[in-house]
């Protein structure tokens, strides 16, 4: 039963709307505005649950694709469907009550704001190809290196910038620092694009097969952790210092914020061997939810 369980929330991707919900709050908190609505929680939970589900339904009518999660998604398929339908219609209705609700405001969104959410948006969409082949034929999951970085761009928007537009849709007047802004934004981009390079590398022989030159079939597994991962980190850990120097942050803030960055260090030489899907989907993932609690708990020492 316990086992159902994990698999449900895991391979569903209910996961990664926790981590949607809980990196967001971490934004929120680090740049000291307020909380957003629950409307704005719910979205951002099952928006990218249903983006996910949605990809993963395509190993329904692929025969390639063979692991645990796949054989779960075709053992399944009813479920998946089902869950894929109801995700949609919740994102229509609270979408369409956000509309209704802040329809001026939504008018009257700083041009900057339009253009953030647009290439986010964008992104999104391209990534799995979803617009019509007649209208556009960019997949960006394509293009081998890109694709992680994509990924990270995805949600370090989703999390980092999309909060603030929804205070700005919301009515809630804030003024908040353009430096601190994208300060966290680099350090969720390079955070989360780690995690998406340790992904492909689950998926290391099929994107071989595919001739899909991502980093770990550019590299092979070795050289992506030594000279791309563990700098790519770095780069994050930078962007922290850099932050928190900014903001004036005490040594125990700095030492909290630092731990998922060790652990994602961690986590990646441990990739030097063959990992289950359970290590990806909970451990890895895992990391994310850490640093967002971590986050949130370092602001309450620069509180007190």
């Amino acid at each position: 039963m316990l086992q159902r369980i994990i698999r449900f929330i895991f391979f569903g991707n209910y996961f990664v709307g926790v981590l949607g919900i809980a990196l967001s709050i971490e934004t929120s908190i680090q740049l000291q505005v307020p909380l957003n609505s629950m409307l704005f929680y719910l979205l951002l939970f099952c928006a990218p649950v249903m983006y996910y589900t949605y990809a993963y339904t395509g190993v329904l009518q692929s025969s390639s694709t063979a692991n645990l999660r796949s054989e779960w998604y075709r053992s399944h398929q009813v479920l998946a469907r089902y869950s894929l339908f109801i995700l949609f219609i919740l994102c229509a209705i609270i979408s369409a009550v956000i509309l209704g609700r802040y329809f001026h405001n939504i008018l009257h969104l700083p041009p900057l704001y339009w253009t953030m959410m647009a290439l986010i948006l964008l992104a999104s969409v391209l990534y799995y190809g979803l617009l019509p082949r007649s209208l556009i034929k960019i997949n960006l999951r394509n293009t081998g290196w890109l694709k992680a970085f994509v990924i990270g761009f995805v949600w370090a928007g989703c999390v980092s910038l999309a909060p603030l537009v929804m205070l700005q849709i919301e009515g809630v007047k804030e003024t908040v620092d353009p430096i601190l802004v994208v300060g966290l934004f680099i350090k969720n981009w390079m955070f989360c694009t780690v995690n998406a390079i340790m992904f492909d590398m689950k998926d290391y022989e099929d994107d071989s097969n595919k001739q899909l030159k991502t980093f770990v079939v550019r590299f092979g597994i070795h050289k992506t952790i030594s000279f791309v991962l563990i700098p790519l980190s770095l780069i994050g850990v930078v962007a922290l210092i850099a932050f928190a120097q900014y903001r004036h942050f005490g040594l125990i803030p700095i030492l909290i914020n630092l731990i998922p960055f060790l652990l994602l260090l961690i986590v990646s030489y441990s990739m030097h061997q063959r990992k289950s899907i359970f290590y990806y989907l909970i451990v890895i993932d895992g990391v994310v939810l850490i640093k967002a609690l971590c986050g949130i708990l370092a602001m309450q020492f620069i509180y007190t």
